[in-house]
């Protein structure tokens, strides 16, 4: 992978030992996505899966599985034009709680595309001069799902709920622009371009220049993994760290994924004092290539406890080779 996330060989995740499931949670707080290849996974095996991570969140925007409700269908037909999530976003944002992140399970695929792209928030914040980092600090986005799938809704996205009442009535939320993630301790940003809509505090004018700012800037090519669906391909993303956007270049034919999300927790702002508590990145062992993990996000590097590693399972990402970037500043921001 370029950019961001990491690949995870090996390993049989519907038969995890408990070192397996330590090397998996501490790949997942580095990266923010990783992803697995030739799996065999039935229904009932994701829906286990999925609750080691947490409770399952049921997905309103989707139909169901006719015999599991917690996966949610992700479907493109051969006549559809749109498809969903080909916008830029992190789900349920809009959320008091926004949801930990999905497994999404590849389950049949197009002869080529489809591809998914995932953006790091880690990334994202750290290319940013300190001074920006610390006036972002201190504000707080506004997210709502009113014109996604509420009546007023806007036809550039497709996966709406049959009844949009109570999506009308949900109010929207603020979050902190720059979060302390809640399983990594690392600062990140939270806003995207699907349901970020407005910064807290600022004129409507000023908030979304500010966003267009940020969003310019997240989507610089050395944040961005692309992920190549196959047969028993997994990904698992962490809403809270990557941004995910699927792409629709499969005219006339049919690709179908199974979703499962994962409920998340109230998010604390980046300038809250750091968890004096051990991370779980800190606590678990993880592995790539004899036990350092390289993450590809702007040459960021983490050596976790290589003497507890299983050596069999290999973590692969693959960073590119550049120039350290220069730190982005935006210079002083509108007045609240």
């Amino acid at each position: 992978m370029e950019g961001t996330g990491a690949e995870i060989l090996g390993v049989d995740i519907t038969a995890l030992s408990r070192g397996d499931w330590n090397q998996i949670e501490a790949a997942f707080a580095a990266f923010g996505v990783i992803f697995f290849r030739d799996q065999i996974m039935t229904e009932r095996e994701h829906i286990e899966f999925a609750n080691r991570w947490g409770s399952i969140k049921i997905n309103r925007c989707f139909d169901q599985h006719p015999q599991h409700r917690e996966i949610a269908l992700v479907v493109k037909d051969v006549a559809d034009t749109e498809n969903n999530g080909s916008t830029w976003h992190a789900d349920h944002s809009y959320d008091e709680e926004p949801a930990l992140g999905s497994i999404l399970v590849a389950r049949e695929l197009p002869p080529v595309g489809g591809d998914t792209l995932f953006c790091s928030m880690y990334a994202a914040f750290d290319a940013l001069s300190s001074a920006t980092q610390r006036e972002l600090e201190g504000l707080h986005a506004v997210h709502s799902a009113h014109h996604v799938f509420g009546t007023s809704r806007n036809d550039v996205h497709t996966s709406r709920p049959a009844d949009s009442a109570p999506d009308d009535a949900r109010a929207n939320v603020t979050h902190p622009v720059v979060i302390r993630h809640p399983i990594s301790g690392r600062k990140a940003l939270f806003v995207n371009p699907t349901f970020t809509i407005g910064i807290d505090g600022m004129s409507e004018i000023d908030g979304l220049a500010l966003l267009n700012q940020l969003f310019e800037h997240c989507q610089r090519d050395e944040f961005i993994a692309r992920f190549d669906w196959e047969p028993g391909s997994v990904a698992l993303w962490d809403n809270r760290a990557v941004w995910h956007f699927a792409k629709n270049d499969y005219p006339g034919e049919r690709r179908v994924m199974h979703r499962i999300t994962i409920d998340g927790c109230a998010l604390t702002p980046g300038a809250q004092t750091e968890r004096s508590e051990p991370t779980l990145v800190q606590r678990a062992g993880a592995t790539i290539a004899g036990g350092v993990i390289t993450a590809a996000m702007t040459g960021i590097a983490e050596v976790i406890d290589p003497q507890k590693v299983r050596q069999d399972i290999e973590i692969v990402s693959e960073a590119p080779e550049e120039e350290p970037l220069t730190p982005l500043d935006f210079g002083p921001l509108p007045p609240l």
